[in-house]
């Protein structure tokens, strides 16, 4: 017999003996066990048993062991009953099968078809898709779920009798589709009213971090903010996270063939509305002069006082009544001049066909204050610049609280065709303030500069504003601060040294841009440029 032979025989006569040991050892191992939980009973008992009880406790203990003892057959019917108690107390037993977890589609799309049963069901209707008595399968045909259990899509069917086309009906089903799946997040709601289906698709947070820069724009165009993919056919290079992505953005066009030019952009308290009007100014810099009124007097424009191509900013009604005559003076002076050099067949002259722009923060703060004194209000003199500003080349921005809309004036609310609403918002407020119905839920919770903008005719598009926060705002982040400064049309006295005058030579530079004094950063390095030369012919104020 080969030694291979001799070592399986060996292994399996040793697995045989250790089973049978194994089934003879098994008793006296459930035996001790059992012994082990009693000594173990006994010891807790004792050690919770007072001190001046103990001696009492033990007499008596020794005194029903004496009883047993004398008993006739004591001792052995003792040792059985311990045998079998410890037999009892010592045997493993078995655990029960854990209960199966339950499907998160299962709870979570039941409860969202009970929720939508009481108005999609039908009483007199054979085989309803919504029943208190149906399954979600039979109105639900597609739906995702992420990795924390949360819906990302549903693809639902509802009967054909459902009002679809009215807003309030449809804002009721948008309303408990986003309670029951969430209102931490966004939600599109697209209704195929031809084939009575319903896409339901949780959208992705927007970049909240995308701070003021230089945009890749033309003249005229103005990033309001970024949106989704859906929202944008063209994306543009932006600093982000320390390197350059690409990101859709929400581009407005101004000038004499913009169809929407002049803006309105409403938004709850903290929310953003001063942030977009910072950004627009930056941007309007580049190639216009800025005409700027802080109805509500916080200061938020103190950065751009005293740079070129601003003409002024005014906090007080008396400037802004003043500023306001003046625009509207001279948008009357440009159209006269526009006409005059059409007639004659010449070239327009700088001074009127250089964008001016109108910024307008909280008008309507200095429209109670005006009534209050019983002086002109300043919405009556935008009249000229809204209704003639686009062949003026005057472009007006208005932005003002949510609860301010009904004291903007008529002409405000109707010749602002590119709209903003920023904070969170339902949605009839939002209809009212973007002048369509808004087919996203919005989020319970929105951080700030986060909204959605109209513009014109087309669809309402999710908006996140970059951030351009105040830089004499000394609470905030001194990189923010920065980015912002770096944009204005001249260097910060309060942290930059005087800058060497350049050469005239040097005015312009081979590409047609103006180029600015050169900055030195901390340490002697290179800076950035913060001058621009202003426009050689510029209208002055009258005031």
């Amino acid at each position: 017999m080969s030694l291979t032979r001799h070592f399986n025989r060996g292994r399996d006569l040793a697995r045989t003996a250790g089973d049978h040991a194994s089934d003879m050892v098994a008793p006296l191992t459930v035996i001790g066990r059992g012994l082990r939980a009693h000594a173990d009973w006994a010891k807790v008992r004792w050690a919770a048993t007072p001190k001046d009880h103990r001696g009492p406790t033990a007499f008596l203990t020794a005194a029903v062991l004496l009883g047993i003892y004398l008993l006739p057959h004591g001792p052995l019917l003792a040792l059985v009953a311990l045998m079998a108690s410890a037999t009892w107390v010592g045997r493993t037993l078995k655990s029960a099968p854990a209960q199966p977890e339950a499907d998160v589609a299962d709870v979570k799309l039941t409860a969202l078809h009970a929720a939508l049963t009481p108005y999609l069901g039908g009483v007199d209707e054979l085989s309803p898709l919504y029943s208190l008595d149906g399954s979600y399968k039979s109105a639900f045909s597609a739906w995702e779920f992420d990795g924390d259990g949360r819906l990302t899509s549903l693809d639902l069917a509802y009967p054909a009798y459902f009002t679809d086309t009215e807003p309030g009906a449809r804002a009721r089903i948008e309303q408990v589709v986003q309670g029951k799946a969430g209102r931490a997040r966004e939600y599109r709601f697209d209704w195929e009213e031809e084939s009575n289906r319903l896409r339901v698709t949780a959208l992705a947070p927007l970049p909240a971090d995308i701070t003021a820069q230089p945009f890749v724009t033309t003249p005229g165009e103005i990033v309001l903010g970024f949106t989704d993919a859906l929202g944008s056919h063209r994306t543009i290079p932006v600093h982000r996270d320390g390197g350059t992505v690409q990101q859709p953005p929400v581009i407005w066009r101004t000038g004499a063939r913009s169809a929407e030019p002049h803006l309105l952009a409403l938004g709850a308290a903290g929310h953003g509305t001063s942030t977009l009007i910072r950004s627009i100014a930056l941007q309007a810099l580049r190639y216009g002069d800025l005409v700027v009124i802080d109805g509500a007097g916080t200061g938020e424009h103190a950065c751009l006082v005293n740079r070129p191509g601003v003409h002024t900013v005014e906090t007080s009604l008396h400037g802004a009544l003043a500023a306001l005559e003046w625009a509207a003076k001279e948008t009357e002076r440009r159209i006269v001049a526009l006409n005059a050099a059409r007639h004659h067949g010449l070239t327009p002259p700088e001074d009127v066909t250089r964008p001016l722009w109108l910024l307008l923060d909280h008008p309507t703060e200095l429209t109670e204050l005006a009534h209050a004194e019983g002086r002109l209000d300043p919405q009556e003199l935008l009249e000229t610049p809204l209704r003639q500003g686009r062949a003026a080349r005057v472009t007006v921005v208005v932005a003002d609280d949510l609860e301010a809309r009904d004291r903007l004036s008529p002409t405000v609310r109707a010749t602002t065709r590119a709209r903003v609403v920023l904070g969170p918002t339902g949605p009839e407020v939002a209809q009212l303030a973007l002048g369509a119905p808004l087919d996203i839920a919005p989020a319970a919770q929105t951080p700030a500069g986060r909204g959605y903008a109209r513009i014109g005719t087309a669809a309402p598009v999710r908006l996140q504003v970059p951030v351009t926060v105040d830089p004499l705002d000394e609470e905030a982040p001194a990189l923010l601060r920065d980015a912002v400064i770096a944009l204005l049309p001249h260097r910060d006295t309060r942290t930059e040294a005087a800058a060497p005058a350049q050469p005239p030579a040097q005015a312009q530079a081979p590409t047609g841009e103006p180029v600015g004094s050169s900055v030195s950063g901390p340490g002697g390095g290179p800076g950035v440029e913060l001058t621009k030369d202003p426009s050689p012919v510029r209208p002055r104020p009258v005031w």
